[in-house]
């Protein structure tokens, strides 16, 4: 494969007669072509979120129906492309409805950001001068912090962190910062990028210090926010639970405690546990528009925080009553950015009643956890497969050129057989042979 210069400069046409001649054929080119918007200012858009854009690639968008969310009722739009994570979400939603439904709880809302910095001076003199013109540094970035300011957020603080034990002359300056319901990245960026260049202008040009004596690493907002945290939970009088799968109520909650202590304590079940958990999170983070990536890297973060990645779900069972719940870090927006561009976001954030983002970390929450007790209540019961073959049939059908008359068949003679590969493949060819 040849390589090509200026790639991006090419128009989005030429972008794909350069793929034409290189990759694809000119019926794959229609079929790129095919999932452009036919409305060409919102193609325009979409093509903006990123760079080099060829087409648009389709996930479907769903809704999870019925949470009961600190007493209030909503339907949860998710985008995601495997079907038995809606499916689970909803049945989990189903069987809390009657049962209190969900609450939340939102524990703090601090994001972080830093200055990373080598120095090579005098360290005490550097502690002194820092403290000394702290309120001068913050003062200045008054252009940047003043609407956030108006909105009730801003920089909440900022310290100087000495790391010179973990690497030679390495020093941070620590700051936190309230942004409201923005995700905040820009803005705090920003003001790290000020602090940084006004702390080593002062402190030189006041002669405190040369300019040799410092080297500006890098500033940089932290996606490890784990003061910016949610907790979300379900809880009922164990004999509320109800005989699950021939298990009395207390049999089910010892059960299930018991799969939720062994994601605790191993790590190859623990993994497994908390995808679970990150597949209706990511899907509510997609449909609005937030940045699922780094809420992934934060909540593995978050997991692993005492030394062991561990399950970020916990259950209790406590005086005849059984307790389920997650905690991890959530740092979200419901303004700014895609959230406020792609129209699919804007009318995901409009069906969950426009809500802030501390709103929206509880929701996100709760979904994360509808999912984690879908995935246990079927782990402990039935097994896993059943349920999620079942949702997977139709994507087999459809991978063998089924037919409708086909699917239809296939639907009716599963229900109580295995579904497979190969179990559904061999199902159509003896329908086949026998028509």
């Amino acid at each position: 494969m040849k390589t090509v210069n200026g790639f991006s400069k090419l128009s989005k046409n030429d972008k794909l007669t350069w793929l034409s001649q290189n990759m694809l054929n000119s019926a794959e080119i229609e079929e790129l072509k095919n999932f452009w918007h036919p409305n060409a200012e919102l193609q325009k858009t979409i093509d903006e979120f990123s760079e080099n854009t060829l087409t648009n690639f389709i996930m479907p968008f769903g809704l999870a129906p019925n949470f009961k969310i600190n007493d209030k009722i909503l339907h949860v739009p998710m985008v995601i492309e495997e079907s038995s994570v809606v499916a689970a979400a909803s049945k989990s939603a189903k069987f809390w409805l009657n049962r209190g439904g969900f609450k939340t709880k939102i524990i703090d809302t601090t994001k972080v950001g830093q200055v990373h910095f080598k120095f090579y001076g005098d360290k005490e003199k550097l502690f002194n001068i820092f403290n000394l013109k702290k309120a001068t540094l913050l003062e200045a970035t008054q252009d940047l912090t003043a609407n956030m300011e108006k909105r009730g957020g801003g920089i909440k603080d900022m310290v100087l962190v000495d790391k010179t034990q973990s690497l030679a002359n390495y020093f941070v300056i620590d700051m936190t910062f309230n942004t409201c319901d923005a995700m905040g990245a820009n803005f705090i960026n920003s003001i790290l990028e000020k602090v940084a260049h006004d702390f080593v202008e002062i402190a030189c040009s006041e002669n405190y210090f040369h300019v040799s004596e410092f080297e500006i690493i890098m500033s940089i907002l932290s996606n490890y926010t784990p003061n910016c945290r949610v907790k979300a939970y379900v809880e009922c009088p164990i004999e509320e639970l109800g005989q699950i799968a021939g298990l009395s109520p207390q049999q089910y909650a010892e059960k299930f405690h018991a799969a939720v202590q062994i994601a605790k304590v191993n790590v190859e079940r623990a993994v497994t546990h908390n995808k679970g958990i990150m597949n209706g999170i990511d899907a509510v983070i997609l449909a609005t528009g937030n940045d699922f990536r780094a809420i992934e890297a934060c909540a593995h973060a978050y997991a692993a925080r005492d030394g062991q990645y561990r399950s970020l779900s916990s259950c209790h069972i406590d005086n005849g009553k059984f307790k389920f719940e997650l905690e991890l870090p959530l740092a979200l927006g419901t303004i700014g950015g895609l959230t406020s561009l792609h129209p699919l976001s804007k009318l995901t954030l409009k069906v969950l009643n426009n809500p802030s983002a501390a709103d929206l970390m509880g929701i996100t929450a709760c979904v994360g956890l509808a999912q984690n007790f879908g995935a246990l209540n079927s782990l402990v019961t039935t097994g896993i497969q059943k349920g999620h073959m079942k949702m997977h049939l139709l994507n087999i059908l459809n991978q063998l050129n089924a037919s409708d008359a086909e699917i239809k068949a296939a639907k009716v003679h599963f229900e109580k057989e295995i579904v497979s590969f190969k179990n559904v493949r061999d199902f159509l060819d003896t329908n086949r042979s026998l028509h």
